[in-house]
Parts: C-alpha cells; sequence; structure tokens
C-alpha cells in the first residue's frame, strides 16, 4: 500500500471539497428522484460523487471504488475506496443542516482509513489504522460512561420502515425506557463519529450499508470502543446489524438488543 500519511493527506481535501460543495447547495430547490418509497437521492449526491470519485481516483489509479450512487469498480491494486458521498440525504433534501461526507479505504480486506467530513461544523474526523483517531488533528475517544441507564444513544430506521417487521421499532421502545435518552440525527457515519468521540455512549442499527458505517466503525475501534454485530461476532462491513458504544456498556447494550421478540438483520440513509 502506498504512504498512509500520503493518502489521508489527499482523501481529507477530496472529502472537504465534497462537503464544502453539499454546504454551498443546501437550501436550493431540486428535483430529487426515489430509489424506494422513501429514499431518495438528489443531484447533489451524485454531485458530491463525482468530486469524490475524480480526486482519488487521479490520485490513486490502481485503487478500486465501492460508493453509494451505484458505483462498484474494481481496481489493479488490493485497495479499494468505501464511500458515501451524502450521508444525511433526507436531512439535506429539507435544509436540515446535519448531514457529513464519509469514505474509508480498505486494503486486502481490512480498514486502513477512516474520513468523516462535517461541513457544517468544519468537523473533519479521521483514523488510520493503529494510529488513532481523531478530530480535526486533535485525539478523540470515547467516553468512559459505564451504565446503560445514563447512557446517550444514537440509531437510526431502515428506508423499509412502512413495509417491513424489522424496522427497529421495538428496539427503541426497549431502549427509550433503559437508556438516559436516544437521539435520531439521520446520518449513520455522524452517529459513530459521535460516539468515537464521546458525545455518544452507543450506538445501534439495522440493514446498513458497507458505505453508511466503514469509516465511522474504523473511528469507533481506533478511539477504543467496540463495534460488533448484534451477537457480538466480529464486525464486518456486510454485518445486518452494526452495535457500536465505548466498549463499557457494549454488553448491556447487545442484551436488550436480543430481548425475545426484537426482529433481526437493518439502512437508514
Amino acid at each position: 500500500m502506498d504512504d498512509l500519511k500520503e493518502i489521508a493527506r489527499i482523501g481529507e481535501a477530496a472529502v472537504r471539497e465534497a462537503g464544502l460543495y453539499l454546504r454551498a447547495n443546501l437550501g436550493r430547490i431540486f428535483e430529487a428522484t426515489y430509489k424506494g418509497a422513501v429514499d431518495l437521492v438528489t443531484p447533489f449526491d451524485v454531485g458530491a460523487q463525482e468530486i469524490l470519485i475524480g480526486r482519488l481516483s487521479a490520485a490513486f489509479p490502481s485503487h478500486g471504488f465501492l460508493a453509494e450512487e451505484g458505483l462498484e469498480r474494481s481496481g489493479t491494486s488490493d485497495c479499494r475506496w468505501v464511500i458515501d458521498p451524502l450521508d444525511g440525504t433526507t436531512n439535506f433534501a429539507h435544509a436540515f443542516p446535519v448531514f457529513c461526507v464519509s469514505a474509508a479505504l480498505e486494503c486486502s480486506g481490512r480498514l486502513a482509513l477512516g474520513l468523516v467530513y462535517d461541513p457544517m461544523r468544519d468537523e473533519m474526523f479521521r483514523a488510520e489504522a493503529g494510529k488513532g483517531a481523531f478530530l480535526n488533528g486533535a485525539a478523540i475517544h470515547v467516553s468512559r460512561v459505564s451504565d446503560l441507564g445514563r447512557s446517550l444513544l444514537a440509531t437510526g430506521f431502515p428506508y423499509d420502515v412502512r413495509l417491513s417487521p424489522e424496522n427497529n421499532l421495538d428496539h427503541w421502545a426497549r431502549f427509550i425506557v433503559r437508556a438516559q435518552a436516544i437521539r435520531r440525527c439521520g446520518s449513520a457515519a455522524l452517529d459513530l463519529s459521535y460516539v468515537a468521540c464521546g458525545r455518544f455512549d452507543g450506538f445501534w442499527e439495522l440493514k446498513l450499508k458497507p458505505w453508511d458505517v466503514a469509516a465511522g466503525a474504523l473511528l469507533v475501534m481506533e478511539a477504543g470502543g467496540r463495534v460488533t454485530d448484534f451477537a457480538e461476532r466480529t464486525f464486518a462491513l456486510g454485518s445486518p446489524g452494526v452495535v457500536a458504544t465505548n466498549g463499557l456498556i457494549h454488553p448491556a447494550v447487545v442484551e436488550v438488543l436480543n430481548m425475545p421478540g426484537i426482529e433481526e438483520g437493518g439502512d437508514d440513509r
């Protein structure tokens, strides 16, 4: 693999450029298309993706790509970028300023670099495998909250919430009376970034795609947290459900998720 420091520098510049493009277009009138009943795509998802792919493919022509807006391309090396050009599309479409750009580099099947940029707060989250997690260059760590009852959790709901019984509503009902509070921000990548820096103590969600979680999962792990599936198995990009916590509340979160009568499996962007 090429020098990770240089890859991170170029990756940050591309992610920032895409994020500033989104910020500049927030609130503009546009016509969205739909991939499902509530799963929409804006012209700016596509525009941000074009910026990212253009910059990264020019810098790293041997790398492959897996991106939300219909791109899966193999490279000649063992590295590929896993990209969500606009995580929080529904928020963006309603001019609700909570969204981000997410990009992760996976090499030989292992996450090497994770970048999440929130252009509205100018917050750049970065994680490098074995080197820690950072927010605008400063090291970040997960929280030290050890009691589920004092925990602030985050989650989201799948796009097929209207149609599928596996819709996270049972999980929500059980956690809302056990945690201090739950937040639903509408961006899994930001939720995971907030676990990494201690703003949230835990996060769970169903039916997420690799681009939703790749960068954020590495951030949590490099910040000292824990990421698994609902059965506490080792995290993988294809896991049907994701649990990310500060580690201290992880067993308690998994226990609630596996209470009888709760569905398994979960995408929310």
